[in-house]
């Protein structure tokens, strides 16, 4: 099987898509990535969805409401960053944003002065390293190879953990697994409208494991929420949940993107 996740090759999404696929290939956004499985082009893709420092991915959460999409499996990885470089005289630090935000602490203590660079995945920013001597990456050590590793698991916690959703066509979507994820567009803006879209959950003793407010883009002050829960979709309380909040979404539209299993993924070295 083939998947398709954010490039170039060294990235943790790459990391985390050998789980599923011998066959890897690349693309600069999430975006464009769930864009390709939506539109039949890949039959998988990987995409980075929660961060245990940073919080989720926005892009992530814009790309599965906006698109026809199923989510067949979540992956945990866990993160080690290192700081390398060429030499250790550098004026700049390149890496994924979220990278750069997961090592605050670290560069702020260690190099205060080092400029921050925000690239498009923490592979783009080892290549920057290795064209610049004046640059440093963040990235995994075995992403190193010419470049000197300056300080390992630099950051901010140990348990630095990513989230990756594995994404396949619509037509794929299951009701079985131990976790669900919703997309709900209420289009209404009242007292109260959150509580009522999480209640159903609660009375019949739902976990929710994550609520996120995006803006619909439509106007201000009008959202979708992303909910996960534990529970699968061919449960009858979760069945009966879902179809309270489609009657409170009566004038916009629930997405249920599918039932999956989560499974924790070690990396070994390349």
């Amino acid at each position: 099987m083939q998947a398709v996740t954010l490039g170039p090759a060294g990235t943790y999404s790459h990391r985390a898509a050998r789980a599923v696929a011998d066959d890897v290939v690349f693309r600069e956004s999430v975006t464009t990535i769930v864009e390709a499985v939506a539109d039949g082009e890949y039959p998988r893709g990987v995409v980075p969805i929660e961060n245990s420092i940073e919080g989720s991915v926005t892009g992530t959460l814009d790309a599965l409401a906006e698109n026809d999409i199923a989510v067949v499996r979540e992956l945990v990885t866990p993160i080690r960053h290192a700081l390398m470089a060429q030499h250790s005289d550098f004026e700049t630090v390149a890496s994924h944003a979220q990278a750069l935000a997961q090592c605050r602490a670290y560069l702020e203590t260690e190099y205060p002065d080092a400029k921050r660079e925000a690239v498009a995945s923490t592979a783009r920013g080892v290549e920057r390293a290795r064209a610049d001597t004046s640059v440093a990456a963040i990235a995994h050590p075995d992403n190193a190879e010419e470049l000197t590793v300056l300080a390992e698991d630099i950051q901010e916690r140990t348990s630095n953990a990513t989230r990756f959703f594995v994404v396949a066509p619509a037509s794929e979507r299951s009701r079985a697994g131990g976790k669900t994820s919703l997309v709900v567009y209420p289009s209404a803006n009242h007292p109260g409208l959150l509580l009522s879209l999480l209640e159903p959950f609660a009375e019949r003793d739902i976990n929710l494991t994550r609520v996120e407010s995006r803006p619909s883009g439509e106007r201000l002050g009008d959202y979708v929420f992303h909910l996960d829960f534990e529970a699968g979709l061919y449960e009858e309380r979760a069945e009966e949940a879902v179809a309270e909040v489609e009657a409170l979404a009566e004038n916009g539209w629930v997405r249920k993107i599918g039932s999956y299993d989560s499974e924790h993924v070690l990396f070994g070295s390349d």
